[in-house]
């Protein structure tokens, strides 16, 4: 018989990368968390975890138990608010979503949403996807509007067979100007004509893929501010402190004084979608809850 908190010990050891992070996260000694997971391997009859220098990585055997720890934890989960539902007569949803998706998607989706399912008790917490996405997976929240540039979704640590992606929108960066800028008036941008221009990050992840378009484009941006938040940016750039790079979704509310201009093919885009987890048709409230970001995210582009 498996020990469900020598898994839950496992998935904390895959999430954190050590014995020591994952013990400091479980509030446990790591001489503890070392003896769960041996424990766990004498039991299964195979090594869950491969330990190095740089940190404990997992087997294939552990991949499949922390899937296995995953799938328990998402069922603990469900099961848990199903029992809530009994005793309170209401179903509760919680919905992660990144910054700008959430000012500008989720309020309208939560209207739409509470329109037909009054009594739902909802929930919203705000993360980036690295930090959400695994979050759906273990059952901690029911859905995640989440985002991923050119590269793969941000899963972490486990597998992502469980996850299903619905493709909202595509989310186009654009250029952002001063007002008066020798480029302000252009329709489009080649990437190649900002070589010479000092760059202001709008966020952090946007940097890795700013230097990788630019790198095509045959030069390394010069970057002279770096901020978490995109209105922050175009406030930084409305100062004369460079040009950024800014998703349209991000351009609103305006700042005054600030062009946003449109790159020419291939042009940097972020893919939005949302995360759920499987056996949607077993909790219509969240199919509901989907139905609704997409009928947002459609009425967003055809007012574009």
């Amino acid at each position: 018989m498996i020990d469900v908190q020598r898994l839950r010990v496992l998935r904390a050891v895959a999430d954190h990368g050590s014995f020591s992070r994952a013990a400091a996260a479980l509030r446990l000694t790591p001489s503890a968390v070392s003896q769960h997971v041996a424990v766990l391997e004498r039991s299964l009859g195979a090594r869950v975890v491969a330990r190095s220098t740089r940190g404990v990585t997992l087997t294939q055997a552990g991949q499949i138990m922390v899937g296995a720890a995953e799938s328990v934890a998402a069922e603990l989960e469900q099961a848990k608010q199903q029992v809530d539902r009994l005793s309170t007569g209401r179903v509760q949803l919680t919905v992660a979503t990144f910054t700008s998706g959430g000012r500008h998607l989720v309020p309208g989706a939560l209207r739409r949403f509470t329109a037909t399912h009054p009594r739902t008790l909802l929930h919203v917490r705000e993360g980036e996807p690295e930090d959400t996405l695994p979050l759906v997976r273990q059952g901690a929240v029911d859905l995640a509007l989440a985002y991923h540039f050119d590269g793969p979704l941000p899963l972490g640590p486990g597998p992502s067979s469980r996850l299903q992606w619905t493709a909202l929108l595509e989310d186009p960066l654009y250029v952002v100007m001063p007002e008066g800028h020798r480029l302000a008036d252009r329709e489009s941008l080649d990437m190649a004509e900002l070589a010479a221009e000092p760059w202001v990050l709008g966020c952090l992840k946007t940097e890795a893929y700013l230097r990788r378009y630019a790198e095509r484009a045959g030069f390394a941006p010069e970057v002279r501010g770096t901020t978490t938040d995109y209105f922050f940016a175009r406030s930084l750039v409305a100062a004369g402190m460079g040009i950024s790079l800014v998703p349209g979704i991000a351009l609103v509310p305006t700042v005054p004084g600030l062009h946003a201009v449109p790159i020419e093919p291939p042009t940097p885009t972020r893919h939005i979608g949302v995360a759920t987890i499987g056996r949607r048709r077993d909790r219509p409230h969240i199919t509901t809850f989907v139905q609704a970001l997409r009928e947002q995210a459609t009425g967003r582009q055809t007012h574009r």
